[in-house]
C-alpha cells in the first residue's frame, strides 16, 4: 500500500528554515501539521480511516474464507474474534448473503438443467430409461405423483371429551373398566404430624 514511499527520495534541503519544537510558536506547529497532511495526501497516502475501513475489509474476508470452507473450528472463530468494528461485520454479513444467493441461484439452475435432462430421457429408445427418467420426473416437487401426503386434522374437544377418550384409552391397554379421580382436600399440618426429634 506504502510501495511508493519505499522509493521516496525527497531533495536535500538546507536547515536554515528548520526551527526546534521548544522556539517554535504553537500556531506553527499546527500550520507544519496541516502543510504535512496536506503533502502526504498529495502523495496520495490513505487516511488513517481509510487504513482501518481496508483492515476492517481484510478482516471480513478472511472470515468469509474461513466460513465458506471446511476450515478448522477454531481456526474461524479466532479469525470472527478479529471482527472489531460495526462496518467489518456488516461487510461480512454483506459478502455471506450474497454467497447465500448466488449458491441458492446456482441451486436453481442445476435442478431446472436436470428436469430438462429428465424430460430429454423419456424420449430415449430404451424402455428402461425411459420409465426410470419418467418415475424422477414424477418425484419431482411441482409434479408431485408419487409423494405420500398426510392431512393433519385439528379438533377442539370439550374436557369432557378428552376425559371420555383418555378413559377409553386406559381400558383398552390396561384393562380397567372405569377410571374415577377423588379431589383431595390439603389440610395444614398438625403437632402429631412433625417428626420426633432426638433431645
Amino acid at each position: 500500500m506504502l510501495e511508493h514511499l519505499v522509493h521516496f527520495e525527497p531533495e536535500i534541503t538546507a536547515r536554515d528554515g528548520f526551527v526546534k519544537l521548544a522556539d517554535a510558536a504553537s500556531a506553527d506547529v499546527l500550520a507544519a501539521q496541516v502543510d504535512t497532511e496536506m503533502w502526504l495526501r498529495s502523495l496520495g497516502v490513505a487516511t488513517d480511516e481509510e487504513v482501518a475501513q481496508e483492515g476492517e475489509k481484510d478482516a471480513a474476508r478472511q472470515a468469509f474464507g474461513l466460513l465458506t470452507t471446511t476450515a478448522d473450528d477454531v481456526d474461524t472463530k479466532e479469525k470472527l474474534v478479529a471482527l472489531k468494528t460495526p462496518a467489518a461485520v456488516r461487510h461480512l454479513t454483506g459478502m455471506l448473503t450474497a454467497y447465500d444467493w448466488e449458491f441458492v441461484q446456482q441451486a436453481k439452475e442445476i435442478r431446472g438443467y436436470t428436469v430438462a435432462q429428465l424430460i430429454e430421457e423419456t424420449k430415449n429408445p430404451n424402455a428402461n430409461i425411459r420409465l426410470k427418467a419418467l418415475g424422477l420426473l414424477g418425484k419431482v416437487t411441482e409434479v408431485g405423483l408419487f409423494t405420500d401426503k398426510i392431512e393433519v386434522k385439528k379438533t377442539d374437544l370439550t374436557e369432557e371429551e378428552i376425559d371420555k377418550k383418555l378413559k377409553e384409552k386406559l381400558a383398552k391397554f390396561m384393562g380397567v373398566a372405569d377410571a374415577s379421580y377423588t379431589d383431595v382436600e390439603a389440610k395444614p399440618p398438625t403437632d402429631d404430624d412433625q417428626p420426633a426429634t432426638d433431645a
